[in-house]
């Protein structure tokens, strides 16, 4: 039977004052880290808002909030983001998953240094290559498109992720290859090897690097900021920092819209949970 022990090492106590001091400290945590996610849930559908105060229930229970957020595009950003995060995710684990085959599985010369350059994509701060990547998307090397103001302009820059790549290429790694070789004998051509045996066995792979892409894109703002220069092409973490330096816009259509920018995040999580899970604990455990 496997066990699991906390970082705090509160399960190799025993007797009454143990049991009490893990219920407080339980509960402390649980207080410091859901009681922001309460109390902006509860604050959204509030009428009557005060800022500084916390209720466990709203004082006047409304869907005002929500329904003002229509009247400031709320929910027109929101399709946005849901458009580039949609088509941006697909992207990136469709790239992730043939460069990992190509890292895992082939030799070629210069692989160290791909691994390298890879390695310092992660490495460098967006701000860094926020004026490069502006003149690259404003006139698109070799095919000489300008990308700027359209939805493949925040969707192709976050197609490739240095971080999704590198988490499939050891992933990868670890499948036998004697898998592969009984494969070949039995008549599988490359492709039907890699989608029948290899991909399957790396969903818990595709898991965490679902989780983190979804994250990763939902939460760009520099990308869409240089890519959008009207408002009708904002994504919800643009539409955030308007909607808050608005002067004319209450704090519960503000906190409406925070709430929608939240959902998708923790609705991503719940879907790739067990294979998030898995994917953490893969190499954790032997035998």
């Amino acid at each position: 039977m496997m066990r699991f022990d906390s970082a705090l090492g509160l399960e190799s106590r025993r007797g009454p004052f143990a049991t009490a001091g893990k219920i407080l400290a339980y509960s402390g945590m649980l207080v410091v880290f859901t009681g922001p996610l309460v109390g902006l849930l509860i604050s959204a559908f509030n009428k009557t808002l005060d800022p500084t105060s916390f209720t466990w229930w709203p004082d006047e229970f409304t869907f005002d909030n929500f329904v003002h957020a229509a009247d400031r595009n709320v929910y027109r950003y929101l399709f946005n983001s849901f458009v580039v995060v949609g088509f941006g995710l697909l992207l990136q684990m469709i790239v992730s998953v043939f460069a990992a085959y190509s890292l895992a599985r082939k030799k070629f010369r210069g692989m160290s240094v791909v691994m390298l350059i890879m390695l310092t994509t992660m490495m460098l701060p967006e701000e860094i290559i926020a004026i490069p990547l502006s003149l690259v998307l404003a006139d698109l090397p070799v095919l000489h498109l300008n990308l700027i103001g359209t939805y493949a302009g925040m969707i192709l820059p976050v197609g490739a992720w240095g971080f999704s790549i590198l988490v499939m290429t050891e992933f990868m790694k670890e499948v036998p290859v004697e898998l592969e070789e009984a494969a070949r004998i039995d008549g599988a051509g490359e492709l039907r090897t890699f989608f029948t045996i290899i991909l399957p066995l790396c969903r818990p792979a595709l898991g965490v690097i679902g989780v983190f892409g979804f994250t990763m894109i939902w939460d760009q703002y520099l990308l869409p900021l240089i890519v959008a220069p009207e408002a009708g092409m904002w994504t919800l973490p643009i539409a955030l920092r308007s909607l808050r330096s608005d002067e004319e816009v209450g704090i519960g259509v503000l906190l409406a819209a925070t709430l929608l920018a939240l959902l998708p995040s923790i609705v991503a999580f719940l879907a790739f949970q067990r294979q998030f899970m898995r994917g953490l604990t893969s190499g954790a455990v032997k035998g």
